[in-house]
């Protein structure tokens, strides 16, 4: 473990000399890749040099035990008492720390909320879903920027599309894929009853588009006018793109937004991650007797989390999670449900290290 962390320590101080390279910092691409590493590797390194200091420590604290002095000696061994426990405590979390990281957990992303069954309160829950995943982002301190948005007939969207960037945004939205459901009174309920509507959400991490590996012979790129909601916002231009990877058949498209630019990036995105999305299914199939993931597959046909409104009640079905403050979740207050997403992700992970 020393040896894998002097290593880790090594890299993180050249990634500050190469910071300060003018070079690099002229180069605001480079220089932003390069700082969204350094900074993902601040917890880990910071972890470590506290436990180097640490077991210092206790070194001289055990040399301190030899000491013909018995007065030396007693202060040895009541800074050990201290020191030990210490010790194991950052060895654990240092073992955590060093659990291989999803590469693409640092990515920016696409979100996508659709209204899903439920009919106009469907569209009404996706705003209010739209609403919480805004006060996250604000406290997150990450800026999003809506590419499309289409509003319910009755209040609410029937589809929001946005991009969201910040640090380590996918890492800590992946899990919130999959189907959400609701129960309450709706509003136009006039005999009190709850009904359960649902609307999807979509996270797909947002690539560099040069660092997308597709050869250009293998694809086939269509375009076409999208179609609009009517009077002045009909598409008159041929903004939508449509993407087909020949050796798989798997297609991609935007229509989006009204930019054929962002719906080319947009469908580039698409057609990646369903790429990606494949070649990891066959390595599953190829692999099914391995334990399957504790937070699901993040597939909009899970049913991955129930607002209780009557009961005030937020369950994520994934890892039997229910919290009796549906106000604070609402309102943005998601650390708790992810967190406890990411260690039921990290403990599988140790798992299947250790078998």
């Amino acid at each position: 473990m020393l040896a894998k962390l002097e290593e880790l320590h090594n890299h993180f101080m050249t990634l500050e000399e190469r910071l300060s390279d003018p070079e690099i910092v002229t180069d605001q691409k480079k220089y932003a890749k390069l700082n969204k590493e350094y900074k993902g590797m601040q917890e880990i390194i910071n972890e470590y040099r506290t436990y180097k200091s640490v077991l210092g420590n206790v070194s001289s604290a055990k040399e301190m035990l030899s000491d013909p002095d018995a007065e030396m000696q007693a202060m040895a061994k009541e800074e050990l008492s201290l020191l030990e426990p210490q010790q194991a405590e950052l060895e654990e979390k240092l073992k955590y720390l060093l659990i291989p990281k999803d590469p693409e957990d640092s990515l920016d992303i696409v979100m996508e909320i659709r209204s899903g069954t439920g009919g106009d309160e469907a569209a009404i829950f996706a705003g209010d879903l739209f609403r919480m995943y805004t006060k996250f982002f604000d406290n997150q301190k990450w800026k999003h920027e809506i590419i499309s948005l289409n509003e319910g007939s009755s209040g609410g969207y029937s589809k929001v599309v946005m991009e969201v960037f910040g640090h380590e945004v996918f890492g800590k939205l992946k899990f919130e894929s999959g189907a959400h459901r609701v129960q309450r009174v709706p509003k136009t309920e006039s005999q009190g009853r709850v009904h359960t509507s649902a609307a999807t959400v979509v996270i797909m991490p947002k690539y560099e588009i040069e660092d997308i590996e597709i050869k250009k012979d293998d694809l086939r790129t269509d375009t076409f006018r999208a179609s609009g909601a009517g009077g002045q916002h009909v598409n008159k231009t041929e903004s939508g793109v449509r993407f087909t990877h020949l050796p798989t058949g798997i297609v991609a498209e935007s229509t989006d937004s009204r930019s054929q630019h962002k719906n080319r990036e947009i469908a580039m995105q698409r057609l990646y991650q369903k790429i990606q999305e494949s070649t990891k299914e066959k390595a599953y199939q190829e692999q099914k007797n391995k334990r399957k993931s504790l937070v699901g597959t993040g597939d909009r046909s899970d049913k991955i989390r129930t607002y209780n409104f009557p009961q005030n009640r937020c369950t994520d079905h994934r890892i039997n999670l229910t919290l009796y403050s549906l106000g604070k979740v609402m309102d943005g207050e998601l650390t708790e449900v992810i967190e406890k997403l990411q260690v039921a992700e990290n403990a599988s992970k140790m798992l299947d290290t250790e078998a």
